[in-house]
């Protein structure tokens, strides 16, 4: 039972370790200007998916959200404006991805807490098989 509990943990850690990266390449660009003739910066999503029986969660895979399009800015000092002064930006909304950050956040130390617990558990099996 342990030993499931530390594998599921560890898929957790996994899904939201890759949830993690994706946001914060989301808010890292999300001032990103493109030019207006090329696509904006697309906000990255995981879609997860559960395993067989008690085997955890996986990443299926990360797809991209949003409008390829963004939002168009008019920056006429913008050095990648086009002739009537705009740029691309991404279409992603920060107050979003920080509420997302926050609960990726939370997801993974919960399951660094379990794999935590665990080998405390198996630490106190190996010393009662010791005595």
């Amino acid at each position: 039972m342990t030993f499931d509990a530390l594998g599921i943990a560890g898929t957790g850690l996994n899904v939201h370790r890759h949830w993690l990266d994706a946001l914060s390449d989301n808010i890292a660009n999300i001032n990103t200007a493109k030019p207006t003739n090329g696509p904006a910066f697309q906000a990255r999503y995981v879609e997860v998916q559960e395993g067989q029986g008690e085997s955890g969660v996986y990443v299926r895979s990360v797809q991209l959200g949003g409008d390829p399009g963004g939002r168009v800015v008019h920056e006429p000092d913008n050095p990648l404006a086009d002739a009537d002064g705009n740029v691309r930006y991404p279409d992603i909304d920060l107050g979003t991805q920080m509420s997302a950050l926050i609960i990726a956040q939370r997801g993974y130390q919960a399951n660094a807490a379990v794999v935590d617990r665990a080998r405390d558990s198996y630490e106190a099996a190996i010393q009662i098989g010791r005595a």
